[in-house]
């Protein structure tokens, strides 16, 4: 396991777990060792700061997109391209069925190893991948899927390819495909949600995020190169942003964080699949009896009051 770096501690701890575990009569040490190991985390993990529940929000082992979609989706389907430019690989999408209800599910996926990673160009989308974005909300529109994402991104593809194929507008034009589609939209942040690059994904009637997920209309690194040109002040920008799901839950800028196991999502899929799932399940509930009127009011209404609450 990848460990971080206010997680030295227990390194040491976990490698004496990993030797006694070979050894029959070591059971009591391991269990001790075990509670040292979860009293630590326990204890760290509830005072993380700003800029250390950014690096939780990108370890390299957190449930990605594609776990969430193969756990939660019954007989997905990919749905791909934007009848325009090509498949962007950035997004993952399809439609299948999630507690017992045809569904529309859009993601954005990281990949796990270098091959992967490169494939998915890191979860940053070009302009084809929101285009495809906005093509499959105005399908599940058309067929009245709800709409489920994922959002999982640094922010959206910053070459000079995707500048010159339209970033911006597609960016934009996604954005207003999600306030006028007329069918229950619920996203997830289950890691980084860097830039436009993830608000074109969560202009959703309910915004769902993991407790050690960050979310910003900047990364920390790019607001310190842009106030101080320097990316060694990171940390006071992540500190400064306000990222963090409980202060974006406080400021109504989210409806709900989702608590994840001791010591982050990454030491335990499947319970923090199990958590989203059940998320997922009673946000859907509530905005089921919407009528669209409601549904589109209710999604435009919220974003239009964010200036207002944060000043």
């Amino acid at each position: 396991m990848h460990f971080l770096d206010f997680e030295q501690p227990i390194i040491e701890l976990e490698a004496k777990i990993r030797d006694l575990s070979l050894l029959d009569t070591a059971s009591k040490e391991i269990f001790s060792l075990k509670r040292d190991v979860n009293s630590f985390l326990e204890k760290t993990y509830s005072k993380l700061s700003p800029w250390q529940i950014a690096q939780v929000a990108r370890h390299p082992d957190r449930p990605h997109a594609s776990n969430y979609i193969n756990a939660l989706i019954k007989d997905f389907q990919t749905l791909s391209g934007d009848r325009s430019f090509a498949d962007d690989n950035a997004i993952i999408s399809g439609i299948g069925s999630f507690n017992s209800q045809s569904i529309m599910v859009i993601g954005q996926e990281k990949g796990f190893d270098t091959d992967s990673r490169v494939k998915h160009n890191f979860g940053m989308a070009k302009p084809e991948g929101y285009r495809k974005v906005s093509r499959l909300m105005k399908l599940a529109d058309k067929f009245n899927m709800p709409l489920i994402t994922f959002v999982d991104t640094a922010g959206a593809y910053p070459g000079v390819g995707a500048e010159e194929r339209g970033q911006a507008e597609a960016i934009a034009s996604c954005i207003q495909d999600s306030l006028e589609i007329k069918v229950p939209f619920i996203s997830v942040i289950i890691g980084e949600g860097g830039s436009g690059g993830a608000i074109a994904l969560a202009s959703a009637n309910k915004v769902l995020m993991l407790q050690n997920a960050i979310y910003s209309v900047i990364s920390p690194e790019g607001c310190a190169s842009i106030l101080w040109r320097d990316n060694n002040k990171a940390e006071l920008a992540a500190d400064s942003l306000g990222i963090t799901a409980n202060f974006l839950k406080e400021k109504s800028i989210i409806e709900e964080v989702i608590s994840e196991p001791i010591g982050g999502a990454h030491r335990d899929h499947i319970l923090s699949i199990k958590n989203v799932e059940e998320a997922l399940k009673n946000a859907l509930n509530e905005i089921k009896g919407y009528t669209e009127e409601q549904l589109i009011k209710d999604r435009q209404e919220k974003f239009l009051k964010y200036g207002r609450l944060l000043k």
